[in-house]
Parts: structure tokens; sequence; C-alpha cells
């Protein structure tokens, strides 16, 4: 049994996965118990379960998808650094305002019982920071973004 946290959208979520058959998700919600329909048939474990876990708390908000470290964002309005995987931000090591290099840790993410640094892939200036320490994020989410 797995419990993740979740903030979608400003509110907090507690989503306990208590088991996977097939293609149907045994999980609680805040206290409230779901059985979720699962698109395709899990092949590990761990993986699928954070990714389906979301969708049931707020089925209205979309699973961040998975992307590279940083994609530039629409409009030159700076590159947005994404999480690598799935985890938990430990740390925000930059203000926003704050000038940063590329190659400059930016935070950190525990996945699996491992600190991950996430770095800056470009130089500029910390535009907007996404995340709080404390929240659970899934791989592709945005971190920050660097104008």
């Amino acid at each position: 049994m797995k419990t993740y946290k979740f903030k979608i959208n400003g509110k907090d979520y507690t989503v306990q996965v208590n088991g996977i058959e097939g293609k149907i998700a045994d999980l609680n919600v805040n206290g409230t118990d779901y059985k979720v329909e699962l698109e395709n048939e899990p092949a590990a474990p761990a993986a699928p379960v954070a990714a389906a876990a979301a969708p049931a708390a707020a089925p209205s908000a979309p699973a961040a998808p998975a992307a590279p470290a940083a994609v530039p964002v629409a409009s030159g309005a700076g590159t947005v650094v994404h999480s690598p995987l799935p985890g938990v931000i430990i740390s925000i090591d930059v203000k926003e305002g704050q000038a940063v290099k590329k190659g400059q840790k930016v935070a950190v993410l525990e996945a699996m019982k491992m600190e991950n640094e996430i770095q800056a892939d470009v130089d500029g200036t910390v535009a907007a920071i996404l995340v709080s320490k404390g929240d659970s994020v899934l791989e592709g989410a945005d971190i920050l973004k660097i104008a």
C-alpha cells in the first residue's frame, strides 16, 4: 500500500493506493474509497500507480505529461524546468528574481529515498517558482520558470 500527497489547483489530496488488479485501481482519496479504471494495464506497479492516482484525486485536472528537463515556453516567456521523475520537493534553492547559471542547483527532489538535484538548463533569472517544499510532483511537472 502506497500513499501519495498531491496539490492540484491549490487543494491538497492524500491518495492511498490499496492495490491494482488488471485495469482497476483501488484508491482512497482524502478518506473516500474509489475504484478507478486505468487506460492500460500497468507494466510495473511503481510508475503507473503514481500516474493513475492524480486523475482520481481531481478528475478535471490532467496528469502532467512526461517531458525533458527543460522546454521553452511559448511566446518567449522563458524556460520551464520540469521534474525529471516523480517524488517530493525537499528544498527550493533559489528565489524569484534571482540570477541563475546553467548547471546551478535550483531544487532537490526526493525519489525512492534518494535526493536528486534539479539544475537550471539555461542562464537567466528565476521568473516564477511553481512548487513548494513538501509538494509531491509527478514526472514532467513544472518546477520553476527561468526568463
